[in-house]
């Protein structure tokens, strides 16, 4: 079993409070993957993504995507059983899962199944709130000048 120690992580950064279990889910998933469906995850420009995976064989009604919980999840499964009597059987119609981590404010954008390729459009749509924003700067003298005036009041009431 792999592990990693996040603590020089969490000295420098605030928020990524789900990093650790993200990573350890990766390592447990990653030795029990079998790599099937074959996909691709590739980046479009700075906020589009796409995901491709090979689905040949399955048809729409055979394939399920869902979102949940920030994980996208892709299934397949056939319906009916092949009756046919095959000499060698090399296509891979089996039942499957993928699950993928999808980063805050990814969203999926839709999905079109071409050639025996599905892929899955996503988005990163980040909120105005939450864009960087500059923060200005109180001049130092508007400071000095409230201390100025409480110190004076200080000086009156300690004469008094």
């Amino acid at each position: 079993m792999n592990t990693i120690d996040l603590t020089p992580l969490y000295r420098n950064s605030v928020g990524f409070d789900r990093l650790a279990s993200m990573l350890d889910s990766a390592f447990r998933n990653e030795a029990h993957s079998a790599g099937y469906p074959p996909y691709n995850i590739e980046a479009l420009d700075d906020t589009r993504y796409a995901i491709t995976l090979a689905v040949a064989g399955f048809e729409r009604p055979e394939l399920d995507i869902q979102v949940e919980g920030g994980v996208l999840t892709v299934s397949g499964k056939k319906g009916e059983e092949d009756k046919r009597d095959y000499l060698y059987r090399g296509i891979a119609n089996r039942a499957f899962e993928r699950k993928f981590n999808l980063a805050e404010h990814v969203e999926v954008n839709g999905a079109e199944l071409e050639n025996g390729l599905l892929t899955i459009r996503l988005v990163k749509e980040v909120p105005e709130a939450m864009k960087p924003r500059r923060i200005d700067i109180n001049a130092g003298s508007d400071v000095l000048e409230h201390d100025n005036q409480r110190a004076g009041k200080l000086e009156q009431s300690a004469a008094a």
